[in-house]
C-alpha cells in the first residue's frame, strides 16, 4: 500500500481518482482549503486535511507530504481571482508544492496540466494566464530530481469514462474541442500511471480514444521522454 497526497482534493478529477486509488489499495490523503469539503472527500475514501496550497509555505506543505509515497497535483484557481491569483496558484503554489515534495523525502509526483501545455501560450488564448503559469510549473518540474509525469488531457467534459484514451499532441492551432477528454478516464489515467514506472519522466498529451488506458500510458512514445518533450517546447517557442 502506498500514501499518496493529492493536491485539489475535491476538484472532480481528485474526486474520481481518489476512489480508484483506495480501491487498488492505497491511502489517499486529500487536501483541501475549504472545511465545508471534508465530508465530500471522506465519502470517496480519501482522508480530507485542510491546507491551502495558494497560502501554505514551503515547510507547512513539507509536513503535510511526510511519510507520502507520491503526490498529485490536481489543484487550480480555475479562473477565479484574475491572472494574478492565476499565478499564484497554477505556478507558484505548484512550485512550491513540488520544493516540498522533495524536502519531505517524496519522489514520486504527478501534474495534471493540459494538453498544449508545451510550446509557448499564443497571445489569442482564451486562457492565456492559466496557460503561462501552468507551462511555467511543468517546466520548472521538469528541471527537479522528482521522478515525475506530466499528463495533459484535452478539453474536461463530465461524460462517462471509457477506459481507453488516445496518447497524441493536437496540431498546432487546434482547439482543444476536437480532443474531449471524459474527467473520469483523467482519473483513471491518475491511477495507471501511478501504476507504471514505464510513465517517470513522460509528458502525456491525450484525450478520449480506442487504446486501453494501462496499455496507453505504458507505451507512451519515446518522443514524449523528458530530453524530447524540452526540445519541442523550445523549437516550439523559437517559431
Amino acid at each position: 500500500m502506498s500514501r499518496i497526497v493529492m493536491i485539489g482534493g475535491h476538484g472532480k478529477v481528485a474526486l474520481l481518482a481518489a476512489p480508484l486509488l483506495v480501491d487498488a489499495g492505497h491511502e489517499v490523503v486529500s487536501l483541501i482549503r475549504n472545511p465545508d469539503q471534508a465530508d465530500d472527500v471522506a465519502a470517496v475514501g480519501a482522508t480530507p486535511l485542510v491546507l491551502s496550497v495558494e497560502e501554505a509555505d514551503v515547510a507547512e506543505l513539507a509536513r503535510a507530504f511526510a511519510g507520502a509515497d507520491a503526490i498529485v497535483w490536481s489543484a487550480g484557481a480555475g479562473g477565479k481571482g484574475g491572472p494574478e491569483r492565476t499565478d499564484a496558484v497554477d505556478r507558484a503554489a505548484a512550485i512550491r508544492s513540488m520544493e516540498a515534495a522533495a524536502a519531505a523525502g517524496v519522489k514520486r509526483y504527478v501534474m495534471v496540466s493540459f494538453i498544449t501545455a508545451y510550446g509557448e501560450a499564443p497571445d489569442d488564448h482564451p486562457l492565456r494566464a492559466y496557460a503561462i503559469a501552468k507551462i511555467a510549473a511543468d517546466r520548472y518540474l521538469q528541471t527537479t530530481d522528482l521522478d515525475w509525469t506530466i499528463l495533459g488531457p484535452g478539453l474536461l467534459t463530465l461524460e462517462e469514462p471509457t477506459g481507453a484514451i488516445t496518447v497524441a499532441r493536437v496540431p498546432k492551432g487546434t482547439p482543444t474541442s476536437k480532443a474531449p477528454t471524459s474527467r473520469g478516464n483523467v482519473a483513471h489515467v491518475v491511477a495507471a500511471v501511478l501504476a507504471e514506472p514505464a510513465s517517470i519522466g513522460k509528458v502525456i498529451p491525450f484525450y478520449d480514444g480506442d487504446t486501453p488506458i494501462a496499455q496507453a500510458v505504458a507505451d507512451v512514445p519515446q518522443e514524449y521522454a523528458w530530453e524530447n518533450s524540452l526540445v519541442t517546447w523550445v523549437d516550439d517557442v523559437a517559431r
